[in-house]
């Protein structure tokens, strides 16, 4: 198990990492605001799942893959990109709803809302790079299992991020009860969404490895 003073380090860098915009907190803050705070949870669930078969992966030595074989990284890296159109797409042509707490899990179930949490989380390669770069500087194999460490800063990070990411969700109500009712903007939801997952798309087709 990692000590308390290499918790501490850690839980500082996973504070900066987490409060620093990125595609995880775009994805949850536009569930958010389209489709209710229920569903942003939901999504967050997803992602620290996600986060959690990284750090498995990186622990087994999975994760290697990505850096010793390029094919492997160009193979997830489209696949995300596909996933992703694929949300985008099937999200405009979702029936338009007005704003309301309800509408959201009506039309989406909790499993297919987690699921793509998980797998816009999974599908992503610079996650995996992530993880294999950050997490290891903070474990010793001479203190016990290497997959137990993982884990355990696996649930660091994920405690940390469902902080900052609750607190961006509850924000998120507020600008989703604003619109509540105003039926002009029925097809805003799905046009924000959409546009979230069609620019995930691109910058994970764009991006660099590095």
């Amino acid at each position: 198990m990692p000590d308390f003073s290499t918790l501490l380090i850690f839980a500082t860098a996973c504070v900066v990492l987490t409060a620093t915009p990125g595609p995880d907190m775009l994805l949850i803050t536009s569930r958010s605001i389209s489709q209710g705070r229920a569903t942003g949870f939901l999504t967050y669930a997803g992602i620290a799942a996600g986060t959690y078969c990284h750090a498995l992966a990186a622990a087994l030595g999975l994760s290697q893959l990505l850096v010793v074989v390029p094919m492997a990284y160009e193979v997830i890296r489209w696949a995300g990109c596909a996933y992703l159109l694929y949300l985008a797409w099937k999200t405009l042509r979702t029936r338009a709803t007005p704003f309301s707490p309800e509408s959201g899990l009506k039309r989406f179930s909790m499993r297919r809302i987690f699921s793509e949490g998980l797998a816009t989380n999974i599908l992503n390669p610079k996650m995996a790079l992530f993880v294999l770069a950050l997490f290891p500087q903070f474990v010793r194999p001479d203190t016990g299992s290497l997959v137990l460490q993982m884990l355990v800063l696996a649930t660091v990070l994920n405690g940390i991020g469902f902080i900052v990411n609750g607190t961006v969700i509850l924000l998120s109500g507020h600008i989703r009860s604003r619109f509540a009712g105003r039926h002009r903007f029925n097809k805003l939801p799905q046009y924000l969404l959409a546009t979230v997952f069609a620019g995930l798309a691109c910058r994970l087709a764009l991006g660099s490895r590095n």
